[in-house]
């Protein structure tokens, strides 16, 4: 339990990437490209999923579970969609809602980010980076002398 206010605290510092990737990056599309903000925001997710990945499973979680490295990133992904479509549906409202938004999508990315923080950070710890082993109990992978 003690490891939960450290977790907390890379995560947050993960999180922050995140967003710098997330927003640089729709902002690019948005500003220099023409790129519609919603699609935009589509592949700036999958860019800052994966930049935080990559923080998290070296800072945040320094447990692993049975995964090759495509299968902990795609599940990744798959457990930051929820967070993400908390996120998307915050950014959607204030992007359709504000021309100003519309113009500067980074800050339609920094209003959704807090609703999905949580989500993602029970997602990752639970599910992406538990530490589970097949055929493993968490008693006995943290005290062999418990194995029968």
């Amino acid at each position: 339990m003690w490891h939960l206010p450290k977790q907390l605290a890379w995560f947050g510092v993960g999180g922050f990437i995140g967003f710098i990737v997330d927003a640089g990056i729709v902002q690019l599309l948005v500003s220099k490209f023409d790129v519609d903000p919603y699609i935009g925001r589509l592949f700036s997710f999958v860019c800052a999923a994966t930049a935080t990945w990559l923080f998290n499973r070296r800072f945040t979680f320094h447990e692993r579970g049975d995964y090759t490295l495509f299968g902990e990133w795609s599940r990744y992904l798959v457990a930051m969609s929820a967070g993400f479509a908390l996120n998307y549906l915050t950014y959607a409202l204030v992007v359709y809602f504000s021309s100003f938004v519309h113009a500067w999508p980074s800050i339609g990315v920094a209003a959704g980010s807090l609703p999905g923080s949580a989500v993602n950070f029970l997602g990752a710890r639970q599910w992406v980076f538990s530490g589970g082993q097949k055929g493993s109990s968490d008693e006995t992978r943290h005290h062999p002398e418990n194995m029968s």
